[in-house]
């Protein structure tokens, strides 16, 4: 397998149009509805997360919400405790299939 779309270099940021053009080159969907099509998947998880569902892409991994508690932080500066307050933070966990290609080579091999 090798990637085509995307450059493997370290520090790259992959964008929504990033994703748009991939799609273009690999469903053969004008770059309009490719990118409407990102748009659209994007915006079903991120609707599913708000809402408290736990978002599951099989092979990939889970996309979820979590409430963090009150905590004592510290100023690393001045050293003083300040306290953070609780929040909800989103949290991805990889499925043990992605881990598993993580883990067993370099990036270009993840994607044919």
């Amino acid at each position: 397998m090798t990637r085509t779309h995307f450059d493997t270099k370290q520090g790259r940021t992959v964008t929504r149009a990033d994703l748009a053009e991939a799609v273009y080159g690999r469903v053969g969907l004008s770059r309009a509805d490719s990118a409407e099509m990102v748009e659209v998947v994007l915006g079903e998880i991120s609707a599913a997360v708000i809402g408290g569902e736990v978002v599951k892409l099989s092979s990939f991994g889970s996309f979820m919400v979590r409430m963090k508690g009150e905590r004592v932080g510290r100023n690393p500066k001045t050293g003083i405790e300040v306290p953070i307050t609780p929040r909800k933070v989103m949290v991805f966990k990889p499925s043990n299939i992605l881990k598993s290609r993580i883990n067993s080579g370099p990036a270009a091999d993840l994607v044919d």
